[in-house]
């Protein structure tokens, strides 16, 4: 990879912490190759940068899930080619104290058929915080039979938190599936209400719907309990 610190101009960097970048930068890129039909899931806990460069042979199966949190800068950046009938699930907790900025950077390609790609990313935003998604699924020509999805929430604890998501698919194959949602917002105050009206405390109330709301990037994963024992714990920790 290039030694240059990445500028605005470049998509991924789009609305990275550039001056916190630049005291950690040039980053060292992480491999993980999966061979035919090899399966693997990864957890991991990021409270830095962080490259991955993935590549799943046909076949091949990868769960990876991440919860990124920690105090400073937190960014996590996933590159995955995808062979025949690999299958990729992605699935991402950010959780933005005060003033902090925490991104998540996907591309994924699906280079031969019949792949399957799945990312959930969910984000919660404090007190002048900013979290970002930039993700793009590249489906390349005669990759037919690719099924990729992308669902992409962030919840915003505070008006002066921010959050930004550009969830992208570039398709250049027939019979494909592909689709993306977003979602930006904030707890849901009627449901909120219904809690209080049945004697659970406000702050209760909020902690409960915001563990729910993080629980869904971890969910069918191999260590599900214990991603959602930490992001508690780092919720506990923002709010």
């Amino acid at each position: 990879m290039s030694t240059a610190l990445p500028t605005r101009r470049q998509e991924d960097f789009r609305y990275a912490d550039l001056a916190a970048l630049e005291r950690v930068w040039p980053v060292a890129v992480e491999t993980i190759v999966l061979g035919e039909n090899e399966v693997r899931a990864l957890s991991l806990i990021n409270d830095g940068v962080r490259e991955l460069v993935i590549t799943l042979a046909a076949g091949a199966s990868l769960d990876l899930r991440v919860l990124n949190a920690g105090a400073g800068y937190g960014r996590i950046a996933v590159r995955a080619e995808l062979g025949a009938g690999a299958n990729f699930t992605f699935g991402a907790a950010q959780l933005a104290g005060a003033e902090q900025t925490l991104e998540v950077v996907t591309h994924v390609a699906h280079i031969a058929p019949d792949a399957v790609s799945n990312q959930t990313v969910r984000s919660v935003a404090g007190a002048g915080s900013t979290v970002n998604y930039l993700g793009k699924v590249l489906v390349a020509k005669g990759a037919d039979g690719t099924d990729g999805s992308q669902s992409v929430r962030a919840m915003l604890l505070d008006r002066t938190a921010t959050a930004n998501a550009k969830p992208e698919l570039e398709i250049h194959a027939d019979d494909v599936k592909c689709a993306h949602g977003c979602a930006v917002g904030e707890l849901d105050a009627q449901a909120l209400f219904y809690m209080a009206q049945r004697g659970l405390p406000p702050e209760l109330a909020k902690r409960l719907m915001l563990q729910a709301f993080v629980a869904e990037a971890f969910a069918g994963a191999a260590d599900e309990e214990a991603l959602i024992a930490q992001a508690i714990a780092a919720l506990e920790a923002m709010l």
